[in-house]
């Protein structure tokens, strides 16, 4: 295979990790990568140990996420070090846009941002859609409800030959694949069971993002209000569940791509996990579940169940770059 070139938009804990796992694939070369602040490229390669160690400790890529019209806004939450400190990079006001113009050599996008506002992503991929990009634009989205916003701009995405590649993480992505490979054991899917444990203390402060994207699916919360919380209101939020924080009937897009997959009923899928904020250790197993009903009137359950040493970094960026190099 050719050697990719390939685009990360966030510097954050996602954007962090797929730069770095990227070192050890030999045919994907990132040449661009923006936060908030700055924006670096190099269409011979980005110095990865160069970048990381400038972004080292950034929070504010992996922040809230909002784009307003005539250009870029990415309000983040965090200090201000990040690709911008980078010899490699400039100063800019329009990471986005800027990464965009260089369109013509990228192969593929990795949006590594949150969905801190239900139409950021789907306008990202409309923004590149309208500049003429033809390449793979990659997005480890978990709201079921953003699908459907990418369906609204199918024509046009196609037009254009993106490739958007949805649900590209480990739930949903790794673990609704192997939920879809589960199900060939059965005739009639009765039930999907998706169960995640993860342990983020030695990188909380690089997820901060991602833990506020988490607590939008606690009851008292939406995207709206998490989105308004401020890092002590975060930091308020996790010493009042004891570091753990355990989510149950989690709004993830597995149910929208395994109904899409012919596999079962979106409503047939329950997702939901465990969050330890003080200890790297998985609080528990992460675990699928499929229950059925075998072509021989057999009622089943396939369980399949991903090693808890693997890390969060590594179940969701290397299936995001797997799906990447594929599309």
């Amino acid at each position: 295979m050719n050697d990719i070139n390939f685009a990360v938009l966030g510097t954050g804990g996602i954007g962090r990790r797929a730069l770095e796992f990227s070192a050890d694939k030999d045919e994907l070369t990132p040449i661009a990568a923006c936060d908030r602040h700055g924006v670096a490229v190099n269409h011979d390669g980005l110095d990865v140990d160069e970048l990381l160690a400038a972004t080292e400790g950034n929070i504010a890529s992996d922040g809230g996420t909002t784009v307003e019209s005539g250009g870029d806004d990415i309000k983040e939450h965090g200090d201000d070090k990040g690709v911008v400190a980078s010899t490699q990079a400039e100063p800019t006001e329009t990471p986005i846009e800027d990464i965009i113009a260089e369109h013509e050599a990228i192969d593929a996008v990795l949006i590594a941002l949150p969905n801190l506002e239900h139409d950021f992503i789907p306008t990202v991929a409309e923004r590149f859609a309208n500049a003429g990009y033809e390449g793979v634009l990659v997005d480890v989205l978990k709201r079921s409800r953003v699908i459907g916003m990418l369906d609204d701009r199918e024509e046009q995405l196609e037009e254009s030959g993106i490739t958007f590649v949805c649900g590209a993480g480990a739930t949903p992505g790794l673990l609704t694949g192997a939920a879809a490979l589960a199900a060939q054991s059965f005739i009639e899917i009765e039930e999907v069971e998706i169960w995640w444990g993860v342990g983020l203390k030695s990188g909380y402060e690089d997820n901060r993002g991602t833990v506020r994207e988490d607590i939008a699916h606690l009851p008292d919360y939406d995207i709206e209000s998490a989105r308004a919380l401020s890092d002590e209101e975060i930091e308020e939020i996790v010493d009042a569940h004891d570091g753990v924080i355990e989510f149950n009937d989690m709004e993830h897009a597995d149910d929208v791509l395994l109904e899409r997959a012919g596999i079962c009923d979106a409503e047939d899928v329950t997702v939901g996990g465990v969050l330890d904020l003080r200890n790297d250790e998985k609080p528990t197993t992460t675990t699928v579940k499929v229950t059925g009903r075998t072509f021989d009137g057999e009622v089943g359950t396939n369980t399949f169940e991903l090693d808890d040493d693997t890390s969060m970094e590594a179940n969701v960026n290397g299936p995001a770059l797997g799906y990447l190099k594929a599309a």
